[in-house]
This record gives C-alpha cells, sequence and structure tokens, in this order.
C-alpha cells in the first residue's frame, strides 16, 4: 500500500523574517518566492502599470551594473531572477545552483535595493509595454477580460489593468516608477518560501541579506475588494467571426470553511477537462466550442467564479443558454456521488505533481502562506476531501452558485444576445 503523501515544511526565522522550508538535496538546486501584498492595487489610477514597468526594471541593473553586466552577472552563476506584479500583490523569485546561492541572494538583492531605473532602460521597457497593451487593444479575449473586471469591481483596481493601458503608460512620469518601488519594496511584511538542497540554518543565514537596505516598514494595504458587482451582460464591439466569452458570478474568502468544497463542485462543473459538466454539454454534446471551463481567481483575499470560452458569433447566444442550464442544474441539485469521487481522487492523486521541482514547490508554499493556510494544511488535505458527501457538497453548490447572478463579458459581433 502507498504511503501517505506528507510534506515536511519547516519554519524559519532570521532578522525578522520568516520562511517555510521544503528542504531536498536530491538536485544541488535552491529556489526562494518571496511576496507582499499590494501589488497593483497601490498604483493611482492615472499611473496605473507603474508598478508593473518597476518590477521589469529591477533586472535591467542595479548598483554599479548596468543591464549588460547585470544580465552576465546572472548567466555566469546560471542564476534566475525575476519580479512579477499582481492585482494584491508582489512577488520576487529565484532559482539558482547551491554553490551560486549567495551571489543570486546579493544581486536579488541588489535589483530591489539598488535598483538604476536608467532612462535609456526605462524607455525600451516602456516602449515593450506599449506594444502589448496596443495589441491587448486587438484581442477578443483580453477585451472580454477588461470588459468583465470594470464592470465587476467598478472603481475599485481589481477592475482595471495591472500593467496599465496605452494611455496611462504613455502619459507615465518615471517618478511614478520610482514612487511605485519604495511604496511596495520594503523591509517588512514580506512572505518567504524556499525549497532545494538547503537547510534551515543556512536559510536563516541567508534571510537578512536578501532585504538588507530596504526601508523600514511594510507596504500600504490595498483598499478592500468590494462586493462583486452583478452585471448581466457586457458587449464589447470587435471585428472577427468568433466571440470571446467571460463569465463569472460572486465567489467565497479564501479562508470560508466551504473553500475546498466549492473547489470541488467547480471541478466537476467547469475544471475538469473534458470530465466536466460544461465541456460535455458544450463541446462534446453540441460542438458549439473548442473549450469551456471554470474555477475560481482569487485576488484581495476573495475567490471570484470566472469562466470563459468561445464560439461562432451566431453561437453565442446558444453557448450562454447551455451553460446558463448547466449552472442551474449543479445550483439546484450539486455533483452526483461518482462525479465527487472522481473529482476528489484526481485532486488528492494530482497534488505530488505540485512538488516536482524546487520552483514549483517554492511557489505553492508561498500561495500557501499569501492564503493563511498553516503549514499541515496540505498534509490533511486529503483526508477533508475525503470527508466531502453529496449532500455537503450539494448543499455548498445551492449556497454560491447561481445562474441568475453569472454575469458575462462578450467581445465580438455576438448575435442573438
Amino acid at each position: 500500500m502507498t504511503a501517505p503523501f506528507r510534506l515536511d515544511i519547516q519554519e524559519v526565522s532570521a532578522g525578522g523574517v520568516s520562511a517555510w522550508l521544503i528542504e531536498d538535496h536530491s538536485v544541488p538546486v535552491v529556489s526562494l518566492a518571496w511576496a507582499w501584498g499590494g501589488g497593483a492595487a497601490l498604483d493611482p489610477a492615472e499611473h496605473a502599470g507603474a508598478l508593473s514597468l518597476g518590477a521589469a526594471l529591477l533586472t535591467e541593473g542595479a548598483g554599479d551594473l548596468d543591464s549588460v553586466a547585470f544580465a552576465d552577472a546572472l548567466r555566469d552563476e546560471a542564476i534566475g531572477i525575476s519580479f512579477d506584479t499582481q492585482r494584491d500583490g508582489f512577488e520576487g523569485s529565484l532559482r539558482a545552483l547551491r554553490p551560486a546561492l549567495p551571489e543570486a541572494i546579493r544581486l536579488a538583492n541588489l535589483a530591489m535595493a539598488r535598483p538604476q531605473l536608467d532612462p535609456a532602460a526605462v524607455a525600451r521597457v516602456r516602449a515593450r509595454a506599449l506594444a502589448g497593451a496596443r495589441g491587448a487593444l486587438e484581442s477578443p479575449r483580453v477585451q472580454a477580460g477588461r470588459a468583465f473586471w470594470a464592470a465587476a469591481f467598478p472603481g475599485h483596481p481589481a477592475g482595471r489593468p495591472t500593467g496599465g493601458t496605452v494611455e496611462t503608460l504613455t502619459a507615465l512620469p518615471e517618478a511614478a516608477i520610482t514612487a511605485a518601488l519604495a511604496r511596495q519594496l520594503r523591509a517588512e511584511g514580506v512572505l518567504v518560501a524556499a525549497s532545494g538542497a538547503i537547510s534551515a540554518a543556512e536559510l536563516a543565514a541567508l534571510l537578512p541579506a536578501l532585504l538588507a537596505g530596504l526601508p523600514a516598514g511594510a507596504p500600504p494595504a490595498p483598499p478592500a475588494l468590494p462586493g462583486f458587482a452583478r452585471f448581466g451582460q457586457r458587449v464589447v464591439e470587435m471585428p472577427g467571426p468568433q466571440s470571446a466569452i467571460l463569465f463569472g458570478q460572486p465567489g467565497l474568502a479564501v479562508t470560508d470553511p466551504d473553500w475546498e468544497a466549492f473547489q470541488v463542485v467547480l471541478r466537476v462543473l467547469g475544471g475538469g477537462g473534458f470530465s466536466s459538466r460544461l465541456m460535455e454539454a458544450v463541446r462534446v454534446q453540441r460542438g458549439l466550442t473548442y473549450g469551456i471551463g471554470a474555477g475560481l481567481d482569487t485576488l484581495f483575499g476573495q475567490g471570484v467564479v470566472v469562466g470563459s470560452s468561445s464560439t461562432d458569433n451566431a453561437r453565442v447566444a446558444e453557448t450562454l443558454a447551455v451553460t446558463r442550464a448547466e449552472w442551474a442544474a449543479m445550483a439546484e441539485r450539486g455533483p452526483r456521488a461518482e462525479e465527487l469521487a472522481d473529482a476528489v481522487a484526481f485532486l488528492t492523486g494530482n497534488l505530488p505533481l505540485q512538488f516536482t521541482d524546487s520552483r514549483r514547490i517554492a511557489g505553492t508554499l508561498l500561495a500557501l502562506r499569501r492564503n493563511g493556510r498553516p503549514r499541515e494544511w496540505l498534509n490533511e488535505r486529503a483526508a477533508r476531501l475525503a470527508a466531502l458527501t453529496p449532500d455537503r457538497t450539494a448543499a455548498v453548490a445551492r449556497r454560491l452558485l447561481s445562474a441568475d447572478a453569472l454575469s458575462v463579458a462578450i467581445a465580438g459581433r455576438p448575435e442573438g444576445v
């Protein structure tokens, strides 16, 4: 009999910073991931995209290393360092061979504490961001997404593009980028996760160096996410034979006791590929689309139910009608016993695949920390899933799902909607 999958997560503290660690010396590689709250939500509306540009600039020269010298330093030691702006947070990560780890920590710290923000690099990164923003204007999927989030959270940073728009990026002063990084990169309020060939004592010795020289204090708290504003339907007119569809509804807080049960419900409804009800009804039985799915998008401590599809303009109305019918059926009766068993078996058996390399492990640990999970949360997950019953998941479906609450954004020239 196969032994239960278990994780040995150690907690390490040094210099006022704590980290979670999964130690594994089978490969001489170490990965770190760290995050603060805040993110793009801290950008003023008129400076949307400032932090995203700042993140891209952190590895474009730091300290006395210009962009070429910084890239050479990373390449020479096979070090990977990256930074990413999210709607509600900011993340950094690094990966290095064990002997190069001190140099990786030094370069990551240099990028955060002493970025050059050279005008030529700013111009180059801005041009790249503008090209992406202009390209997004021609993407039905992106435009449907923008319409969905803007209508769901009007007036809140969650409703605007993380990377800014053509207008904000064009007018963005360099001082706004500097201010965005100064707000976000702080010595406190950071969560750290690590995995690979490093001991707890070695990690503790390195942690202070990662954040050395950063300003005291934590980033400002982002504005709380308001309730999902149900908006019915929005259409963004775009030329083309197909329409992109984004649909969704309110979800639940990550701390809600029904979180995992609701994930199982959504997997059966729209998250299980060809085994999901939406794929069966919309693609397999009617051939309306190549793909359709739905799940929880987590932001600001809340899970929002979001699904997507695309189809010919003439078949949008039918696609939405079938989707709403399957949504209503799940809300009324929940998963069948065999669907529940299959979903639980998949989620239980798939868990070890999230721990196949150090980067994924560090990223998963960081996500657990950001969601406020205890260290034993994943070790106890199989038992929690196994305890789910059809009655419990049906009650969760009735509580949280509603076809009437489904809001839809469409980009294209849909017919009959």
